[in-house]
């Protein structure tokens, strides 16, 4: 398995000292042998635990992925220590930054133990098998921190954002007959690796499956289902007995790792009762430093862990020591997953640099190590910790105790803070920016449409069902195709197309899962429409739009995945003129303070509102780059209470174009079909810049590593509604010098209308076909356009053929169209380089 897809935990718990002497000196060796001058270098073992024998796996002379978790976990920056090696600084002249007293050639100690587990989205991509195999598969990682590996563990599990409290219940499949699992099941379930294969040990062991069989089977070290089996007795006892009733008991279970949610589910109460009962025993957590050396020298380093410890006799250390100044608290968006990536990062890197400009002491609190804003010297104090109300409710409580807390800020970090406003201010914490009540009523459908009617704003014709019949009878009102989706959810999870009744039900069987008892959307889907998000700041009284982006495909392909355009290529200004008038209607009406993102679709110059996001959206990085408008940074002083006004912001027309391109994980997952949809499939983006829109499309395209053709054959295959828009663009290609190829139908009807077209057959037709023709590269660009699902499945390998062998292909009109005008553009000269500075002179 892939070390990236492993869960990971320092330092070494189950080597001997001897072991780890002998890893220590190899590495010098390894590192002086292969040339290493200075630097970072990433070394892996592997190490026989029946005998000792020691093998050298790999050796990566760079920072790498691990140095990233490393310097998170030690305090130990070793990027920048590398780069000041790299100028020629020796070990012993660098400071380190975190004692302040000792160089760098100190090593560093722990006296805490780290956790580190990766993120996986194999619910997004179906027909992706969820095994853990040597390719990379997970999208984020969290860590966790805890004076014990249970409580490390189980705070990981927390942070990780897909609904466990901690070491949950879960359950084997069962094999046809059975109604327990057997020991077949059990050991076949125990014996794959899969995301998940933890919590199936800790549940075979509570159905009875000893230490040594689970060992025999994963081959795990018996030391860590030795912790495993101190957690799931400690849950035994918690069921037969109730809540604990001395504060010792008390101090025992939060010590291995419990959160009150995971007492309240174990014991059948709610989590504010278990809450109160711990505080009746006087039970907190105190914080401590991380400090790089293990407290042998005093830290000044505000950067925390909490941890539960002391005899329940003795008041235990506590090292947070809060400031007596105004505090700003800033949620972070926990792991990297599809949907909630590092944008949601870079707002929060740019709130407290904004806070800490406007004279305020900035509290991050965010549980992923690869991010910028979990750096020790972002934010004035950092919390290394699991994103639940629990853990951020203990922390503010700390910090009461000295200075003021101005507020806690939720809507940068993406979905994650904002489901903990309600606890916050249930707390009596106060939220700062726009109310919990607006973001609640922007998201829930009902009382949303009553707002729309009274500002007299078209939507797409939608119902809210709950049941299959419900749903049958509000497709007849609505009128298919249709798009369908739970409420509440980030990144288009379990989003749908449905084309007729026979795939409604098919959703309906299979998703209301996802919901629980939340209720399904259903849109009309307006086909043909173009897509235009607008990202805006307000504060109440002035609203301010910060950017308009036309997604270049078309409506229905999820925002986060598509291409878009900053300033808008083809809508017209009344278009325009309109989008804005709404932009701030909504915003003054939802009373937002702060940020907010609005999507709209374009139908015959008639504007629909499709959704309004009263908080940082995922485009908040590109439209800051691209105006040069430090959105982000007066979001934040807005919210910690500035007016609007103050920032003297006025919009200024742009001298040029930015496109943002998405990138997705595709090659990762061999049994995917490429083609886009509503449920969001990118993993990352990138941004093109030009004075013209057809080059900045190329730069993106040439940034996401698609590299257009400029002569050779091009393969158009598309569904009977798009021939015509098809049409003018192979046109284009034959005067460019293209060869044009297609399949029977859309051939005949290029030749009928003076194309000259060369046929080729589909895969179904026999050899030689279309996939044939690509993978021996006599094909160079790709468009191709389904309808139905049957159409989709019969041109899956044609997708993924293309995909594997590096050929460009686009699955929508509007992607081919500006793919082609790109080509003509290239064409006709070299693109240019210029710096951002030179195209931003003058913005902001």
């Amino acid at each position: 398995v892939h070390t990236g897809d492993s869960i990971t935990v320092a330092p070494i718990q189950t080597l001997t000292d001897k072991e780890f002497q002998i890893m220590r000196n190899a590495s010098f060796a390894i590192i002086r042998a292969v040339g290493v001058e200075t630097g970072g270098s990433n070394i892996q073992f592997s190490v026989n635990p029946d005998n000792g024998r020691m093998i050298v796996i790999e050796m990566n002379p760079r920072v790498s992925r691990s140095s990233a978790l490393a310097s998170k976990a030690t305090g130990f920056p070793i990027a920048k220590i590398a780069a000041k090696l790299a100028v020629g600084y020796t070990l012993d002249e660098i400071p380190n930054d975190i004692t302040r007293e000792t160089p760098a050639s100190f090593e560093p100690t722990i006296d805490y133990v780290v956790t580190k587990i990766p993120r996986f989205a194999f619910e997004k991509f179906r027909g992706a098998e969820p095994y853990l195999t040597t390719a990379m598969k997970s999208v984020g990682e969290v860590m966790a921190i805890g004076r014990t590996f249970a409580e490390s563990y189980q705070k990981a599990l927390r942070s990780m954002e897909t609904g466990l409290t901690g070491l949950d219940e879960t359950a084997f499949e069962l094999n046809d007959g059975e109604t327990e699992p057997s020991d077949t099941t059990i050991r076949a379930a125990l014996s794959t690796p899969v995301p998940d294969r933890l919590l199936s040990v800790a549940q075979a062991m509570r159905l009875g499956v000893t230490v040594e069989e689970i060992h025999e089977i994963t081959h795990y070290d018996p030391w860590f289902l030795h912790q495993i089996e101190d957690i799931i007795r400690a849950e035994t006892g918690l069921k037969a007995n109730g809540l604990p009733d001395t504060p010792e008991e008390w101090m025992r279970l939060k010590k291995l790792g419990f959160a009150d949610e995971r007492i309240a589910k174990l014991t059948g109460q709610k989590a504010g009762a278990v809450r109160d009962a711990r505080l009746a025993h006087d039970v907190k957590p105190v914080f401590k430093r991380i400090d790089t050396c293990a407290a042998e020298f005093p830290s000044p380093t505000p950067y925390f862990y909490s941890c539960y410890e002391g005899d329940g006799v003795n008041a235990p250390e506590c090292e947070a020591e809060p400031s007596d100044r105004n505090k700003v608290i800033i949620l972070g968006g926990g792991p990297n997953r599809i949907g909630q990536g590092i944008e949601f990062d870079y707002c929060c890197v740019h709130a407290v640099m904004a806070c800490r400009e406007a004279g305020h002491e900035t509290i991050m609190i965010n549980c992923n190590p690869e991010t910028v804003s979990t750096d020790y010297d972002t934010a004035d104090r950092l919390y290394f910790e699991p994103l639940t109300s629990e853990n951020v409710i203990d922390i503010v409580r700390r910090e009461q105790e000295n200075g003021t807390v101005m507020g806690v800020i939720v809507q940068l970090g993406g979905q994650t803070p904002l489901k903990l406003a309600h606890d916050l201010l249930a707390a009596n914490i106060p939220v700062l920016g726009t109310s919990p009540d607006a973001i609640d009523l922007a998201e829930d459908r009902e009382r949303f449409q009553k707002l729309l009617q009274e500002l007299d704003l078209k939507q797409p014709a939608n119902a809210i069902v709950r049941t299959l019949e419900e749903a049958e009878a509000a497709s007849v009102d609505v009128g298919y195709p249709l798009v369908i989706r739970p409420s509440y959810v980030l990144g288009g999870r379990a989003m749908e197309i449905v084309h007729d009744v026979a795939g409604l039900r098919r959703y309906m069987e299979n998703a209301v899962v996802v919901s629980g008892d939340n209720p399904i959307l259903i849109d009309g889907y307006l086909q043909g429409a173009i897509e235009v998000d607008v990202d805006a700041l307000a504060d109440e009284d002035t609203v301010f739009i910060a950017g308009i982006m036309e997604h270049i495909e078309e409506a229905g392909i999820h925002s986060g995945d598509s291409a878009c355009s900053l300033p808008p290529y083809s809508l017209s200004e009344k278009v325009l003129a309109d989008i804005k008038d709404q932009t701030a209607r909504l915003a003054k009406a939802l009373k937002v303070v702060g940020l907010m993102n609005v999507q709209y679709a374009v139908q015959d110059e008639v504007v629909y509102l499709l959704e309004v996001n009263p908080r940082a959206s995922r485009t908040v990085p590109f439209v800051a780059k691209a105006t040069g408008v430090p959105i982000a940074k007066i979001a934040a002083r807005v919210m910690a209470g500035e007016k609007l006004a103050s920032f003297n912001l006025s919009e200024k027309p742009l001298g040029h174009t930015a496109v943002k391109e998405a990138v997705f994980p595709f090659n990762r997952f061999p049994g995917v079909d490429v083609i886009l949809g509503p449920e969001m499939k990118s993993t990352g983006e990138v941004m093109g810049l030009d004075r013209d829109f057809a080059i900045a499309f190329a730069k993106a395209q040439l940034g996401a590593g698609v590299t257009l053709p400029l002569m050779g054959n091009v393969f158009i295959s598309v569904r009977e509604g798009d021939k015509p828009a098809f049409l003018p663009l192979a046109k284009e290609l034959a005067a460019l010098g293209f060869r044009i190829i297609g399949t029977r139908g859309t051939a005949k009807y290029l030749s009928d209308n003076g194309v000259e077209t060369t046929q080729i057959n589909k895969v179904l037709e026999g050899q030689p076909h279309i996939v044939d023709a690509m993978i021996d590269g006599q094909i160079a660009l790709v468009f191709n356009t389904t309808d139905g699902r049957r159409a989709i499945s019969d041109s899956f390998s044609l997708r993924r053929t293309a995909l594997v062998n590096n050929i460009p292909y686009y699955t929508t009109v509007a992607g081919a169209r500006a793919a082609v005008a790109a080509i003509a553009a290239l064409r006709e000269g070299e693109m240019t380089v210029e710096p951002l500075q030179s195209y931003l002179q003058g913005s902001y």
